[in-house]
């Protein structure tokens, strides 16, 4: 008894300390026995959600897989349908899932099912690196990535809603910046020590590519399992279980919107040429490769500017959003473009130059930055136009076809073949400045 009191007083004390709120009892929009457990409530979800996003920079699709295939002899074919599956199948499912949800009074226990599904994909993608190469791992891994996505889908509905239940409204956006900011903070460590473990290996290239791999996806399985088990602990009330539709056939029936509201329709239309920022990443990872160098130490360099993107570019984004958010979606386009622009150049005129690690790094983190500024200005556009009667609408149907157009993006993949990557990059470049004229012509919405 007196283990389990100093415990909560160590729970609440560090509860106090990461919200900012010092007598642990602001309950906003949450249900009153629920007030006294938010401390709890509030610290596990924080190591939870930290493990996942720290797994997601080990495991990414827009960097390490593409790498890791290429890497490993698997056909080009397959790399270009990383991102169309990673993405697309972590939005659909959540329409599926959402009146199974509602009917289930403690819902925690769909993320840790999410949670422990992506744990068993990792592992199996780990055996899949161990044993197989060429056509086989390319396979394997898509195939293990899609069940992946849907599993990761059924965790982001899930997460949304025990969020709502069980911290205060007041309290986690807070959480949300404190796990991303512990998260990018792990993965620049991580970064560093792939960046130096090829100094540390006393084995052939191809055996420290197998052993760097199989580690992440190691590691990564590792955290998806004990995010599970912590987020298992978290104290949920039963909430309530009746109401609710099916969310799939009411986006069904909300389609209309995209025809019907000229407004929306142009938002959609902006956001799935934006997703152009989101396909580039691979590819330039793969120009990269091709150059010269597809060492170890580069794939750490790529890591790490990947991760410094994510922890400076946000709170950058965040603020002119706040102003303008179409303005937001524009830059990140056009930023885009510039830098797929100048890999291109530098791909066909002088790979030497793509090949330097500061190079690439550099056109990593660009790129990176302006996929930050796409994500955060068309969600803040989609929050800001909505109103409380028609968000959910707007964000089912947006969701729904925006997930068509990332699952269509696997044509990419033939174009490569046939054409190269080379104009698949033309490709993408021509996509994202349709995309930023017309994010400049949509309407401010944070003036309205």
């Amino acid at each position: 008894m007196q283990q389990r009191t100093s415990q909560r007083e160590l729970t609440e004390k560090l509860y106090g300390y990461l919200a900012e709120d010092e007598d642990a009892r602001v309950c906003k929009d949450i249900p009153d026995e629920a007030c006294n457990a938010q401390p709890k409530a509030f610290v596990f979800h924080l190591i939870a959600l930290s493990m996942t996003k720290l797994g997601d920079a080990l495991v990414s699709a827009r960097l390490v897989l593409p790498w890791m295939l290429s890497a490993l002899g698997a056909p080009a074919a397959f790399i270009s349908a990383l991102v169309p599956l990673r993405e697309s199948l972590a939005l659909l499912p959540q329409l599926v899932i959402a009146q199974q949800l509602r009917e289930t009074p403690v819902r925690k226990w769909f993320w840790v099912v999410g949670s422990l599904g992506q744990a068993v994909a990792l592992l199996g993608m780990l055996l899949s690196v161990i044993g197989l190469r060429g056509s086989a791992l390319g396979w394997a891994v898509v195939l293990l990535l899609t069940l992946f996505s849907v599993a990761r889908g059924v965790c982001s509905v899930a997460s949304k809603d025990v969020q709502g239940k069980t911290v205060s409204k007041t309290r986690r956006g807070r959480l949300s910046g404190l796990a991303a900011t512990i998260a990018g903070s792990l993965s620049v460590v991580t970064a560093l020590v792939v960046l130096f473990a090829p100094q540390l290996m006393s084995t052939t290239a191809s055996e420290g590519s197998t052993l760097l791999f199989a580690a992440l996806l190691g590691l990564g399985c590792l955290l998806w399992l004990g995010a599970a088990f912590v987020y298992a602990q978290i104290p949920e009330v039963p909430g309530a279980t009746s109401g609710g539709g099916n969310a799939l056939v009411e986006a069904l029936k909300s389609l209309q919107l995209l025809w019907r509201d000229r407004a929306f329709g142009q938002f959609v239309l902006t956001r799935a040429l934006l997703v152009s920022s989101a396909f580039a990443i691979p590819y330039i990872v793969v120009m990269i490769q091709r150059s010269g160098d597809s060492s170890l130490t580069s794939l750490g360099g790529l890591m790490l500017a990947s991760g410094l993107a994510g922890m400076l570019a946000g709170r950058f984004w965040g603020r002119w959003s706040d102003v303008a958010s179409h303005h937001v979606m524009a830059a990140a386009a056009a930023i885009a473009v510039v830098d797929m622009g100048l890999v291109l150049a530098l791909f066909l005129w002088a790979p030497e130059w793509l090949a330097m690690q500061w190079v690439a790094g550099g056109a990593i983190f660009i790129a990176a930055v302006a996929h930050h500024g796409a994500r955060v200005g068309r969600k803040t556009y989609l929050v800001d136009m909505a109103t409380q009667e028609n968000r959910a609408a707007y964000t089912a149907v947006s969701n729904t076809a925006i997930g068509i157009v990332l699952l269509l993006g696997i044509a990419l993949g033939a174009v490569d073949a046939y054409w190269g990557v080379e104009i698949v990059l033309v490709v993408l470049m021509a996509l994202g400045s349709i995309a930023a004229l017309r994010a400049l012509a949509l309407a401010n919405v944070q003036q309205q």
